[in-house]
């Protein structure tokens, strides 16, 4: 619970309600609508009190972006789990990535965000290393060649994050599709990619 008491603010973690806030603030609204005054009236906190956490917006943002990234990580390694072959496990770690998205409207796009590219900004910088790495340590396990490895790795979170904001933005729903059907479209057409990388990296051996 959060009271004013003498004009100090207690919390059990104010710190980590307002980034659970300013997550669920994101869910609703995006990134467009993401303010920190938003943030405090949400939380129940006078509008001075996040910046005792966070100096800036960006602030308060990149830490909802290492949320998002870490978040992220676990979804994927949970879907990976689940499979034994390199090529299963790449595409649900694709649908996770969608499953995510739809669920939480966060993706790259938070942890890209505009100013968040920082220096100061290092526990983002290192969930992010951490998520990138998963997803290209998969990528690796069915690629001849670190380059290709990057080229599919980035070609698989735009498809898997294009598929996540269809049915946000609404095109999916009007074709009737649950998020549950639009993970499994994700996950079969990251799963033609990779056998599609495959037979190409073949062929030119």
């Amino acid at each position: 619970m959060i009271q004013d008491m003498g004009g100090k603010y207690h919390h059990g973690d104010l710190r980590a309600e307002l980034v659970r806030v300013s997550l669920d603030l994101i869910a609703e609204r995006g990134l467009t609508g993401f303010s920190v005054a938003e943030v405090a009236r949400r939380a129940k906190v006078s509008p001075g009190a996040p910046y005792r956490h966070f100096p800036e917006r960006e602030s308060l943002l990149a830490a909802a972006a290492a949320t998002v990234a870490c978040q992220l990580a676990e979804h994927v390694q949970s879907a990976v789990e689940a499979h034994d072959d390199p090529a299963d496990a790449l595409a649900a770690a694709a649908g996770a990535y969608t499953g995510y998205v739809i669920e939480r409207r966060a993706g790259m796009n938070v942890i890209y965000a505009e100013g968040l590219q920082g220096p100061k900004h290092t526990e983002l910088h290192e969930q992010t290393r951490r998520l990138s790495d998963q997803f290209l340590m998969l990528c690796l396990a069915v690629s001849a060649a670190p380059q290709d490895a990057l080229e599919l790795m980035e070609q698989l979170f735009t498809q898997a994050h294009g598929y996540g904001m269809f049915w946000l933005d609404g095109v999916f729903t009007r074709h009737g599709y649950s998020p549950a059907q639009v993970v499994q479209k994700s996950t079969a057409a990251a799963r033609a990619v990779i056998d599609g990388h495959r037979h190409a990296a073949s062929a030119e051996e």
